[in-house]
């Protein structure tokens, strides 16, 4: 894997990531694709839109059906037939999100099936490593610790430190079982403390990772909080390393996280916004629902190129919605990742004519009204029962 900045405007940079499996411009948005899917979409259909790189989960696959079935099928880009660039998270967040079924050591994390409740698992920095060599991920992540908010500082100095212990052993791990082109990103933890998080740089620095990862963001701290501490993590991050904000994903996140010097981004907002009727557009938020679509001929977003745009109304969705037909899952997805993809495509033109600052501003006013005082969690597909789209 190589990374190169090709262009900046203040902070904000536009770079290029190139991996075994294809080339990602950058600043990217990665959709969620949790259990070797985005939900609804084919390979063909993230290619429609724009994408160029998915993420997929670990802790699912590992699950259901299984790293050892996955690689002897020929791996996940067989396995899901997405022959561009993948990049699996560790299982960390998922795995902290079941507080009640899990128990935390030095060795790893145990835990119970969300599936069953039934056997117990030890998901340990070796064993998250070997599952996304398993998978054949171009970008892998050590196993790290997620804390809520607030939390204490005993809380996140014990927890920035376990995290860091446990990239050790997964460094390690990777140099001795990766193929070749595999890159690894280490994960800056830290709570919302500035300088447990610059603690947190140092020493995942010193490891030596291929990219860096913001982890520990969106999960119910105040919004200007975040947009402060991710600034200044990414200032002290390599210049010349990828970094990537895990989890966070409204556009207004988006634009302000670019200004502070971030590269990559995921999360599951515009797909499980679509499930529930929830759509961007250029002029803000819009809910399908709403009876004041009932006789709306007109698409969702004038300005949108998406399938839904082109061919069917607002009325149209509406009625489909309130069906509960499973082809308006689709098409509503569609339309989200087209605008959030679009979106990055903006963000990257206007870096390199030095104009991102003025389509940042546009982007908050646009989006003001959508925007939230905190944070909740939104950086992946919750271990919850099957949705029924």
């Amino acid at each position: 894997m190589t990374f190169a900045v090709l262009a900046r405007d203040g902070t904000a940079r536009q770079g290029r990531l190139t991996t075994p499996h294809g080339v990602v411009d950058t600043p990217a948005f990665m959709p969620v694709g949790t259990q070797g899917t985005v939900k609804s979409l084919t390979p063909a259909d993230l290619r429609e839109v724009g994408a160029q790189i998915v993420l997929a989960n670990t802790y699912h696959l590992l699950l259901r059906p299984g790293h050892r079935l996955i690689r002897d099928l020929g791996g996940l880009h067989r396995f899901m037939a997405w022959d561009g660039p993948i990049l699996t998270d560790s299982g960390g967040y998922q795995v902290w999100s079941l507080a009640a079924l899990r128990a935390l050591g030095e060795e790893g994390v145990r835990f119970r099936s969300h599936l069953d409740g039934g056997a117990e698992h030890l998901l340990t920095p070796e064993l998250a490593v070997e599952v996304q060599h398993a998978l054949g991920a171009d970008v892998l992540h050590p196993l790290d610790e997620c804390l809520p908010y607030p939390a204490s500082r005993e809380e996140a100095q014990a927890s920035l430190e376990r995290t860091v212990r446990w990239a050790r052993r997964a460094r390690a791990a990777h140099a001795q079982g990766a193929v070749p082109g595999q890159a690894c990103f280490g994960i800056v933890q830290g709570g919302m403390y500035a300088d447990l998080r610059r603690a947190a740089v140092e020493a995942t620095c010193a490891l030596g990772f291929d990219g860096y990862a913001l982890g520990g963001f969106a999960v119910g701290e105040p919004r200007g909080l975040m947009v402060e501490l991710v600034a200044a993590t990414a200032e002290a991050l390599p210049w010349a390393a990828p970094r990537y904000l895990m989890g966070v994903g409204r556009p207004t996140d988006l634009v302000d996280a670019v200004a502070g010097g971030v590269d990559l981004f995921d999360c599951v907002l515009p797909t499980r916004h679509a499930r529930t009727g929830q759509v961007f557009t250029s002029r803000g938020p819009l809910v399908v629902k709403h009876a004041a679509f009932a006789r709306d001929g007109g698409p969702l977003d004038e300005q949108c190129p998406c399938y839904a745009c082109r061919h069917v109304s607002r009325a149209y969705l509406r009625h489909l919605f309130l069906a509960r037909e499973l082809t308006v899952y689709r098409l509503l997805t569609l339309h989200n990742l087209t605008y959030y993809l679009g979106l990055m495509a903006e963000i990257r033109a206007a870096i390199r004519v030095g104009a991102f600052e003025a389509l940042r501003r546009a982007v908050h006013e646009t989006h003001v009204s959508a925007i939230p005082e905190t944070l909740t969690v939104l950086g992946g597909e919750l271990p919850a029962p099957e949705e029924p789209s």
